[in-house]
């Protein structure tokens, strides 16, 4: 009953965690007059360090814990058909979703109009990094490492899933010849799963210091000028989150949306604070098999695989940002180009790195593909922090809405874990 107390804690710990950075880090920006111990020793020492270390780890973990759960899922899953099956299931789930949130954050923002009426001079403007626009044949040979190993030192997410994959298919077509290697990979797996708990034990002091650094750095006077924005991508995001998601969960599954938020809070707000999908990537796997019962030979595959090409968050704001510069600009846009936003912020998604700050290099493509200027990213990139966590927990939702409708097709989900209200006594992080 103790190590009960001990896990339920943790999800508690990180919450307080979070909003209690928070308050620090305003305190921080308002209420400590700037000096080098201020600047220096606490917000880019301490906190940069203590933040940016933990993250570190959670990142150290991605890697090889995606490849041993995506060769363990393959195999699980066995043959290629049923394989097949569930991958063009949740491709084109997530296709169809990032779609649905541009469309629906195009229209918030045609409704709010939050670049009319605009005083550019007053908001603070940044150096803009320009993305070179990829080729969709180029996207899709990039999938195919030339070299595996290579592509498993860099992080390469698209290719680490295709090798992982092709090397669970064979493992479970050659059965018992391959028990060894096999066992190896499920082993060192549970290797994997015991670091991940191991680092999940410091969340709440990585959490709080993350927090605190960006809210010591931003405050909320850079917000202001920018108040209509920043409502139209939360709210944009709001409608995808408990909206779009919550009516194709029950739609598809009959699950209860209120329950499926509830168990899935913790996992958003680890999101939230760390702006990071791979990061989040085995707590959300977890979580789905503890408190969902999801299979974990299904959310092996289609959760590392949705935090590499599922970016519902992001083409949000990419959405809004087309709307918000072309007005501030003065510059008209027809049906044609907002058809063109739409599908240029699709396939920029796919590929994209689940890593923090991304999404604003990836939008300036989006910007070209209307004629935009790309100077208009500077008017945002001052307050995209906050949005960008924000936006984070709403891509790592939506990879826990597909797989669970994907699993729930394939008879893997576990309506009576889902069901059950004693959710507390099976999480596995501590």
């Amino acid at each position: 009953m103790e190590k009960t107390k001990k896990k339920t804690n943790l999800t508690t710990k990180i919450f307080i965690a979070l909003i209690i950075g928070a308050i620090c880090g305003i305190i921080l920006h308002y209420f400590v007059p700037a000096s080098n111990f201020r600047d220096d020793v606490i917000i880019e020492g301490a906190f940069y360090i203590v933040g940016n270390g933990f993250l570190r780890l959670m990142q150290m973990l991605v890697v090889p814990l995606v490849f041993c759960s995506l060769v363990c899922g393959a195999s699980a899953i066995g043959d290629t058909k049923t394989l097949g099956k569930v991958g063009i299931k949740t491709i084109v789930f997530y296709l169809i979703t990032t779609a649905l949130a541009i469309t629906v954050a195009l229209s918030v923002a045609k409704v709010v109009n939050p670049g009319i009426g605009l005083d550019i001079s007053a908001i603070e403007q940044a150096e803009t990094t320009i993305a070179e626009s990829t080729s969709l044949t180029e996207t899709l040979l990039n999938i195919i490492p030339k070299n595996p190993i290579q592509g498993l030192a860099e992080g390469n997410m698209l290719q680490i899933i295709l090798f992982a994959i092709i090397v669970g298919i064979i493992l479970a077509k050659l059965g018992s010849k391959v028990d060894v290697v096999s066992k190896f990979f499920a082993q060192f797996n549970d290797v994997m799963m015991e670091m991940t708990i191991m680092v999940m034990k410091v969340a709440p002091v990585g959490v709080f210091c993350l927090i605190a650094r960006t809210f010591a750095n931003i405050g909320f006077d850079a917000f202001i000028p920018m108040l209509k924005y920043m409502f139209c991508v939360f709210f944009a995001l709001a409608l995808q989150c408990f909206g779009v998601y919550m009516l194709l969960l029950k739609g598809f599954t009959g699950l209860n949306p209120f329950k499926f938020i509830k168990k899935f809070a913790p996992v958003m707000g680890f999101a939230f604070s760390t702006a990071t999908s791979n990061a989040t990537i085995p707590m959300s796997i977890d979580t789905l098999d503890k408190k969902m019962g999801v299979n974990k030979k299904i959310s092996s595959f289609t959760v590392p695989l949705g935090a590499t090409i599922n970016m519902d968050g992001t083409a949000i704001m990419q959405g809004v940002a087309v709307i918000f510069v072309a007005q501030a600009f003065g510059i008209n846009l027809d049906f044609v180009d907002y058809l063109t936003v739409i599908a240029t912020a699709t396939l920029a998604s796919i590929g994209t790195a689940g890593v923090p700050g991304v999404g604003l290099i990836t939008l300036s493509m989006v910007f070209n593909s209307v004629g935009l200027p790309v100077e208009g990213i500077a008017l945002i990139m001052g307050i995209d922090r906050i949005l960008d966590m924000t936006r984070t927990a709403v891509n790592i939702t939506g990879d826990a809405v597909c797989t669970t409708i994907v699993a729930a097709q394939n008879g893997d989900l576990d309506r009576e874990v889902f069901e059950s209200n004693e959710e507390d006594e099976q999480v596995a992080l501590a």
